[in-house]
């Protein structure tokens, strides 16, 4: 047993000193190749095992002729052992080179290309987190794009929308100015009209930047939704009975939500405006609201003849106007393409959904709220 431990300290003696003065070899390729740090550490290993056998060798007084066995033996494994770390260290730089390569690609318009068979697992998954981020950055590009084009599109609309009333507010003002307007109360009475749509389209600015920006602040209470309905009809009877719209009862149900009241009758609001305007004289908007499956959904339904199919995933943008609705009203009440955005945009801050569909003669909007919890009494109806 003592004999053993001998022959075991002494080819750990042989092994730690070959590792000593290879150390800094093996330190100075730390940043070089893989191929050459690998052959390092196979040659490492190749002079620890030939220094440890040497001095076991010596050790036992083995003769000459057994010594040389022993010795030819570990230069064979030796050389084998090189040259599969020598090999193997190439095939894994090539992979990696070909990574690299293929990683400039990454955020480019054609995407990223995974190289065919990299050669270890890790460089298997980095090529997977590469594709997987080049989808992300292609996706993130697009959403770019097409916020991009809203953003020109709003623009320009906008500057078309504040271009007609101030060029209207102008040549009223100089018709005063100079004594030319025969009925100066209905001058008055028109512009009061200009001034309350450029406020309208500033108020709508200001909701979507806060919106956007994530800082709308809600005031969340358990409130019936027969009660945001009455109010949201309320509001939009004088336009509807000017139009010539009738407004019906598609059936409503006193159902409970927790929401902010002020911002979901304006949403409600928004919707029976935009269906108002889009529903011609003697036509009918219902509104209804039913519960489906833990949520209540709220519908407004016009006769507005329909929205092209391709137009539909455009609703809600923001800009997005339909034909009729990119001409100025002359009652001074044309949108500016951001009311739909806004309902999109408070109703997502609820954990709700808005959504659209043709539906008879019309358009359907809906717009899906969670539903409150059960309390204890009835709703207020």
């Amino acid at each position: 047993m003592t004999d053993f431990l001998v022959i075991v300290a002494l080819a750990a003696l042989g092994a730690a000193l070959a590792g000593l003065l290879a150390a800094p070899a093996v330190r100075a390729l730390r940043r070089r190749s893989v191929a050459l740090s690998l052959f390092a550490v196979a040659a490492l290993a190749v002079a620890a095992m030939a220094a440890g056998t040497v001095a076991v060798a010596q050790a036992m007084f083995l003769s000459g002729h057994d010594l040389g066995v022993v010795m030819a033996v570990v230069a064979v494994s030796g050389v084998v052992s090189l040259a599969a770390a020598l090999l193997f260290g190439r095939r894994i730089a090539a992979g990696s080179r070909e990574l690299a390569r293929s990683a400039r690609t990454v955020g480019s318009e054609g995407g990223f290309v995974a190289p065919a068979e990299p050669p270890t697992a890790e460089l298997a998954a980095l090529s997977k987190a590469l594709e997987e981020t080049s989808g992300r950055l292609a996706e993130a590009r697009e959403r770019e794009r097409a916020l991009d084009a809203s953003r020109r599109e709003l623009i320009a609309g906008i500057s078309h929308d504040l271009r007609t009333p101030l060029a209207g507010l102008r040549a009223m003002a100089e018709a005063l100015e100079d004594g030319v307007a025969e009925d100066t109360a209905r001058y008055h009475a028109r512009m009061r009209i200009e001034v309350d749509r450029l406020a309208a389209m500033v108020d709508d600015l200001f909701e979507l930047s806060r919106i956007q920006a994530g800082a709308l602040a809600l005031t969340l209470s358990r409130v019936s939704v027969y009660d945001l309905v009455d109010e949201a009809l309320a509001g939009a009877g004088p336009l509807a009975r000017a139009s010539g719209v009738r407004l019906v009862d598609g059936g409503v149900v006193p159902l409970p939500v927790r929401v902010d009241a002020q911002q979901m009758t304006r949403v409600l609001g928004n919707l029976l405006v935009n269906a108002i305007r889009a529903t011609p004289a003697d036509g009918t908007v219902a509104v209804s609201a039913r519960h489906a499956e833990g949520r209540v959904v709220l519908a407004v339904e016009d006769g507005c003849g329909g929205i092209p199919p391709e137009d539909l995933p455009r609703v809600f943008d923001t800009g997005w106007r339909g034909g009729a609705a990119r001409t100025p009203r002359a009652d001074g009440k044309g949108g500016a393409g951001l009311g739909l955005a806004i309902v999109r945009g408070i109703v997502e801050a609820h954990e709700g959904r808005a959504t659209v569909r043709n539906a008879g003669a019309g358009c359907r909007f809906e717009v899906e709220l969670p539903a409150a919890e059960a309390q204890a009494g009835p709703p207020t109806a």
